[in-house]
């Protein structure tokens, strides 16, 4: 391990970009198939893996979903967020924010309590073993109408005391941020926090809608915006967090090659970009590798990588006092090294 690697690993981070049906490794897949007997359309972990050579969005999707149709009861959820959180705390993740999609698994006759106290539970256990915060954030299927949409928020309505806020995830392009006024209000006067998904393979005017329409309080992605120079003078100006997914845009194609990704433009240019792995399992990476892969390709040094940090703990939804406490933690870990 190099010197630039080791600081990686043990620099102080929020996740505020992954989704956690998206850390379902091969291995995990098959164990929960068979423990819950369930055919799944793959012979092998290598099979599995081969399978996730795509290269848009909703290949990937068509994968993401059969995969989690492996999920079927409490324990699987556990096991799939223990798993996750185990991998975040080795790479220096102090907090992290979660993204679920109760339409994947309600659509297919799992109840959202399943989902949601399964993933509660191993949140729990997160900070009593590793010392890891997280919140969790309930996600809307954006290529599903937006009465699917508020019946989803509805359902949840047991467990928003422990639910921070909603998201809007899927195929983007096609399904403009607008199709979700109404219920993204309705969650904001619930005092739910607010995340979209747009300007990764949408246009800079879905990063728009976000604000002006979702209200939005983070941007998921963002990569589009540097289109579009008033929208980047405002996201700057707004102090917006943008939860940016270097691998991701890889595999996606959002980028041609890692030495094109714009994460050092985005801080040139005042934003409040994050490093973050998205679909850990599918995309090549979780937190740590995706840092790596951007100072690799860029040219980042340990104060780029830094900044990156800071923004991500800046940009999280904990409250001011352990903001402050980490952010403190990160500068006495820069200092030394």
């Amino acid at each position: 391990m190099t010197n630039l690697d080791a600081f990686i690993t043990r620099l102080p981070k929020a996740e505020l970009h992954l989704h956690i049906e998206g850390s379902l490794e091969p291995e995990l897949m098959f164990a929960l198939a068979k423990r819950n007997r369930v055919a799944i359309p793959f012979d092998s972990v290598e099979a599995v893996r081969a399978a996730y050579e795509f290269s848009n969005l909703q290949d990937f999707l068509d994968i993401y979903y059969a995969g989690a149709d492996v999920l079927r009861v409490e324990q699987d959820f556990y096991d799939l967020a223990d798993a996750y959180f185990a991998r975040a705390a080795a790479d220096g993740v102090v907090h992290t924010e979660i993204f679920f999609d109760p339409q994947t698994h309600t659509d297919r006759g799992i109840p959202l309590q399943v989902a949601a106290d399964g993933l509660l539970a191993a949140m729990r256990d997160a900070e009593a073993r590793h010392g890891l915060s997280s919140k969790l954030i309930l996600c809307f299927l954006r290529h599903l109408d937006e009465d699917a949409a508020f019946a989803t928020l509805t359902a949840a309505e047991p467990w928003l005391d422990r639910i921070t806020g909603v998201g809007l995830d899927s195929s983007e392009v096609g399904h403009p941020p607008e199709k979700f006024a109404r219920v993204f209000a309705a969650a904001g006067d619930l005092g739910l926090k607010r995340v979209a998904h747009a300007g990764e393979e949408g246009p800079p005017d879905y990063v728009w809608q976000a604000l002006d329409i979702l209200k939005i309080d983070r941007l998921d992605h963002g990569n589009r915006s540097l289109e579009d120079p008033a929208l980047v003078r405002r996201l700057a100006a707004e102090g917006m967090t943008l939860t940016v997914c270097p691998l991701s845009n890889l595999k996606l194609c959002v980028v041609p090659d890692m030495d094109a990704h714009p994460i050092d433009q985005m801080l040139a240019e005042g934003l409040r970009a994050t490093i973050n792995s998205d679909d850990p399992a599918y995309f090549g990476g979780y937190v740590g590798e995706n840092y790596r892969a951007v100072a690799a390709a860029r040219g980042l040094g340990k104060a780029e990588l830094a900044t990156l940090a800071r923004n991500s703990l800046a940009g999280s939804f904990l409250d001011d006092a352990a903001k402050a406490a980490h952010v403190a933690r990160l500068d006495a870990f820069v200092a030394a090294n």
